[in-house]
């Protein structure tokens, strides 16, 4: 029996592993606004799942109140709050933004959560911190449906806001790193061709997430979320990150068709959060992993779904999914 650690390194040595490695996560609503009840959630979800990778999951704005950001909880199935109105009215409101101390205010307390979680598990079961892009932190402080007229209109307003955005992620996973965790999961959001075209994400979004990256270069596990459907997936093929991950069950490319494109990087997906884990039930649940553990055939592969569980996912489903990857031993 591996533990969780030996079980991902395993995978990402393109060596197959004693079972497929399972990563599923999700949001906690309420639990999320203090780092003791964020902790406690995650503890008491991965003592339930026993899971291979632990993906802390605080709300999008744990990088964004010490900027003044407000948001409320309304009960999005999915486990995210709402924002009440946007810190960024007008171009030069992006140079009036400092760069954040980590070590206070909301980021402080999600250093503590860290903490408390790392004192959990110690290094034998992989913790990533969830760290959106600077582009997606932009988003969330002008709003969703302005970025990117925003970005057409006011391209030097916007820079100047992500070079501060950028200084201020890469100070606080140089103090999470101090915690002693594995790694990041990376999300971005943008690089969707409905939105941006590769030239507008290569100047807005690459340039700033590889900046990123490499602050996050001596962590031994960082996993890349492409959000959204329609994906930009090979311009992140340069990305220095072991694990992909991406709505694969909504959007090209498959799993087979990734793993081949990324050579030697580990595909995370294959379930279909909705569909399946939501409204399915046991049986199509496990049909669903048996069919993408064929696709990969358990190499460089870990099971999970393309983007967070919603909070309504049955746990018998999750349930059955863990069993039936205990009950298919390779190794």
């Amino acid at each position: 029996m591996l533990t969780h650690r030996q079980r991902i390194e395993h995978c990402l040595a393109g060596e197959k592993p004693d079972r497929v490695p399972l990563a599923l996560w999700r949001h906690f609503p309420v639990d999320d606004q203090s780092p003791e009840t964020l902790a406690n959630a995650t503890i008491n979800y991965q003592r339930t799942f026993d899971l291979d990778i632990i993906k802390v999951s605080p709300a999008s704005s744990y990088c964004l109140r010490d900027w003044g950001v407000k948001d409320e909880w309304l009960g999005a199935p999915e486990g995210t709050r709402e924002y009440n109105g946007r810190l960024i009215k007008l171009p030069e409101d992006w140079e009036k933004l400092p760069v954040l101390d980590p070590d206070k205010g909301s980021l402080g307390n999600q250093i503590s959560c860290l903490r408390i979680l790392f004192n959990e598990y110690g290094p034998g079961t992989p913790i990533i911190q969830t760290i959106f892009n600077p582009l997606s932190q932009a988003k969330n402080l002008i709003g969703k449906d302005n970025i990117v007229p925003f970005l057409r209109m006011y391209p030097d307003a916007l820079h100047t806001g992500l070079k501060i955005i950028t200084e201020t992620t890469i100070k606080f996973i140089e103090e999470i790193k101090l915690t002693g965790i594995s790694g990041i999961f990376f999300a971005v959001q943008h690089a969707q061709h409905s939105l941006l075209t590769i030239d507008e994400y290569e100047e807005f979004g690459k340039f700033y997430d590889l900046a990123i990256l490499q602050a996050a270069e001596d962590m031994w596990l960082k996993m890349l979320h492409i959000h959204g459907k329609d994906i930009m997936f090979n311009l992140f093929l340069d990305y220095p990150v072991n694990i992909y991950n991406w709505h694969d069950q909504e959007t090209d490319p498959g799993l087979f068709e990734a793993k081949a494109l990324i050579d030697d990087g580990v595909v995370c997906g294959g379930l279909n959060r909705i569909s399946t884990m939501v409204l399915g039930n046991s049986h199509s649940a496990v049909n669903e992993a048996q069919m993408a553990i064929e696709q990969t055939e358990s190499v460089r592969f870990i099971l999970g779904t393309g983007c967070v569980l919603p909070v309504t996912t049955p746990f018998g489903n999750i349930i059955s999914v863990r069993n039936f990857l205990e009950n298919i031993r390779l190794s």
